[in-house]
């Protein structure tokens, strides 16, 4: 069901039967290495290119996810998925050796809350019963297409951000039995935005403005006071967006208290991590909420988030043709049932 401009609200309330999150070797060092499944002590992961590797990560997450919830991939209905790599390649390799019916999609870091919203609009709409939809992205991958391969040990700037190695999964279905479960209430889809910035090792100043767009649209077409949730969660805005985001928030004069207002890029990795701004990349919101949030979700921590995703539209082509940065961001809502 539409509500305002560009929100949907799930009547149905489709469940989050299971979730998962795989990372790397850096990732098994951060703050949330507990909450990983799968944890991968080389980035190889026993492959001979990083791109197969990255295919591992997705597959790896999505059947997790699936023998979570004690379900089978004959079961899936579709699949959704996204990563960085050109032309999706690690998700519609991982779509092949599954074989569940596919949908490959690009939202460059918002991937997983893209994928998120269109699985639950889908089972809301009786369109599917069961659904797995991941995101995912691979450090040294991610880091030869968009930068430098990882060989060269270019210099970086503080406002750069690391790209995670790693994936996250979640099976939603239509059960009727919801007493206690996590079901996604809501989501609103994101616009493009771009307000002329073209450094790709700012990622997180050029996402500010469209994760602000996002969570405003949100709480007026929900008609919402921030203080329903108990968390607001944005992708990968790292230590330069998050604070440019939650600033540009309080001046259209939504007030969002500071220590309900988090990011995955911040809350990945160690203090001592060198990871410059940040984390960043299609898998880090999944991870963290495929993973740790949802795990504390179902501890109890939290009834209530709002987790904002956000993307930077670019490609190497359009770096290179010295093109400004378009951005979006997409948000779902994800609450405990009573």
């Amino acid at each position: 069901m539409l509500k305002g401009k560009q929100s949907w609200v799930f009547p149905t309330k489709p469940v989050i039967e299971s979730s998962s999150a795989v990372g790397g070797p850096y990732e098994a060092k951060g703050k949330l290495a507990s909450d990983f499944d799968i944890l991968h002590d080389d980035l190889w992961m026993g492959k001979d290119s990083y791109e197969k590797a990255h295919t591992l990560l997705i597959e790896e997450a999505i059947e997790t996810a699936i023998q979570k919830a004690e379900l089978t991939k004959e079961d899936m209905n579709f699949m959704f998925a996204g990563d960085l790599v050109n032309q999706i390649t690690p998700s519609s390799f991982a779509a092949r050796t599954l074989a569940i019916p596919y949908f490959g999609l690009f939202g460059a870091c918002s991937t997983s809350m893209e994928g998120l919203a269109l699985a639950s609009f889908l089972v809301d709409k009786q369109g599917a019963k069961k659904v797995v939809t991941g995101a995912s992205s691979h450090n040294a991958a991610i880091e030869k297409q968009f930068r430098y391969p990882t060989e060269y040990g270019s210099q970086k700037p503080p406002t750069a951000q690391w790209t995670v190695t790693g994936a996250g999964a979640a099976v939603l279905s239509d059960n009727a039995d919801k007493a206690g479960k996590l079901v996604t209430t809501s989501a609103t889809i994101g616009k493009v935005m771009d307000m002329g910035l073209s450094d790709p090792f700012n990622m997180g100043g050029a996402m500010a403005p469209a994760a602000a767009e996002t969570i405003i649209a949100h709480f007026k077409d929900m008609q919402l006071d921030p203080s329903y949730y108990d968390l607001i969660v944005t992708g990968d805005l790292a230590k330069i967006g998050q604070p440019v985001t939650l600033d540009l928030l309080h001046k259209e004069g939504l007030k969002i208290d500071s220590q309900k207002f988090k990011d995955c890029g911040l809350m990945i990795y160690q203090e001592n991590q060198e990871v410059q701004a940040g984390g960043s990349g299609a898998g880090c919101s999944a991870a963290v909420l495929y993973g740790h949030l949802l795990n504390e979700m179902r501890k109890g921590t939290y009834q209530r988030i709002l987790l904002v995703a956000t993307g930077a539209l670019l490609s190497p082509l359009s770096f290179q043709q010295k093109e400004s940065i378009p951005c979006i961001a997409h948000a779902v809502s994800i609450e405990v049932h009573p």
